[in-house]
């Protein structure tokens, strides 16, 4: 998953946190979100501004900054 068409940095958005697409959810958000037992598709319901492929992104962004391997610039 190439996470860096999906996952952005504006440093006036949510305070410069990575999110998706450029919308006004962040990766955190989402992270949050699974790890409070919703499935991709209980995300994408209840925000239909995002895909599986942006969930995806997000979980991919997360690896590689556990890695220490994160690129994206603001």
């Amino acid at each position: 998953m190439d996470y860096k068409k999906y996952i952005t940095i504006e440093p006036g958005k949510k305070g410069g946190r990575p999110c998706v697409r450029g919308l006004r959810i962040s990766v955190a958000d989402v992270l949050e979100w699974l790890a409070s037992d919703m499935t991709f598709d209980e995300i994408v319901q209840e925000h239909p501004d995002l895909t599986r492929d942006d969930i995806l992104a997000c979980l991919a962004f997360a690896a590689d900054r556990e890695r220490g391997v994160t690129t994206l610039t603001a």
